[in-house]
């Protein structure tokens, strides 16, 4: 469990994934902060309305914000650190886990939906009989 909690530190503690995270964050949700601060300074109403609308949306539960700042992060990584194998590879690996668990979801899905069939099939057989 120890060393677990070492790789995920030590993944995210990557300084080139910080660096690309911050600047995303900035992409994303920053630009609203500094505008609400610059607003409320030079007292612009039009900055203090768009700032303070998307910081709304933003706390939202269904704002898609997080996925968007994590993919531009990736973005800005591959862009700017092709080189970085360790955590690119990393990111491929946790794509790829991601991406079977939502396969094997499907099947046992689908599983279940042929199941379902054929025991209605199955009860059907048995009552014409």
């Amino acid at each position: 469990m120890k060393e677990r909690i070492k790789r995920i530190i030590r993944f995210i503690a990557n300084p080139r994934l910080i660096l690309c995270l911050g600047l995303a964050w900035m992409v994303t949700n920053g630009w609203s902060y500094v505008m609400l601060g610059l607003g409320t300074v030079f007292q612009s109403k039009w900055m203090l309305a768009v700032s303070g609308s998307y910081l709304a949306f933003l706390w939202l539960p269904i704002s898609p914000e997080k996925i968007v700042t994590v993919a531009l992060a990736m973005l800005f990584l591959r862009l700017w650190f092709p080189n970085d194998e360790h955590t690119l590879g990393k990111l491929r690996e946790l794509y790829y886990k991601l991406k079977l668990k939502i396969r094997i979801k499907k099947w046992k899905k689908k599983a279940r939906q042929l199941e379902k069939r054929s025991n209605k099939n199955e009860e059907k057989n048995k009552e014409e009989r």
